[in-house]
């Protein structure tokens, strides 16, 4: 059994899809945001994450993971209102992203760090169901003011990369990277 340093319910429901045996920690860290390395940002906010936890417990592995959806260079974060959720997808809409998610496994003081990155485009959208989409609630704690799992899924044409990346957590790179740590993630849900 692992401790997922997060308190995502849609990381929590990838890794009991693939019968992950864990535990949910949320820790408390300040974020980082470099928007000329994104990429490094997102391993960072995730080993943060990692570290924070398994400082209160060492003899367990922890994994950390942060999300950010980036757009020429900006690099978009979970909305903090309506107004902040409407202009994301005023700049997503019509257009190609990234999505990276950093990866961070600490297991017996030795961290292991990846990030996966996924192409997104999606479809134009209009004033009116930007505004309906952002009424509903869904984009709210979500990186980039989307869930592709959820409703936003009609305005995606076309991505190349992790679904469960976009979700926000890169399950394949996961599981590798737990491999080379020398971690078994299998064996049934016992997460709080």
């Amino acid at each position: 059994m692992f401790i997922l340093a997060s308190a995502s319910p849609r990381r929590r429901a990838l890794l009991r899809q693939i019968g992950a045996r864990f535990v949910s920690i949320t820790p408390a860290v300040d974020e980082v945001k470099d928007a000329e390395r994104p990429r490094d940002a997102v391993i960072c906010n995730a080993l943060m994450k990692a570290r924070k936890v398994a400082e209160e417990y060492p003899e367990h592995a922890v994994l950390g993971a942060d999300t950010a959806v980036v757009l020429n260079g900006q690099s978009f974060g979970k909305p903090k209102d309506a107004a902040e959720a409407r202009y994301m997808l005023a700049q997503l809409e019509g257009r190609q992203h990234t999505v990276l998610t950093g990866i961070a496994w600490i297991v017996d003081g030795r961290e292991y760090t990846d990030a996966a990155e996924t192409i997104v485009r999606f479809a134009p959208m209009t004033e009116a169901e930007i505004a309906a989409y952002v009424a509903l609630g869904e984009p709210m704690g979500k990186a980039g003011a989307y869930a592709i799992q959820g409703r936003a899924a009609i305005y995606i044409e076309e991505m190349h990369g992790s679904f469960s990346n976009v979700v926000g957590l890169p399950l394949h790179a996961v599981a590798t990277l737990a491999r080379k740590a020398g971690i078994t993630m299998e064996g049934g849900d016992e997460s709080a």
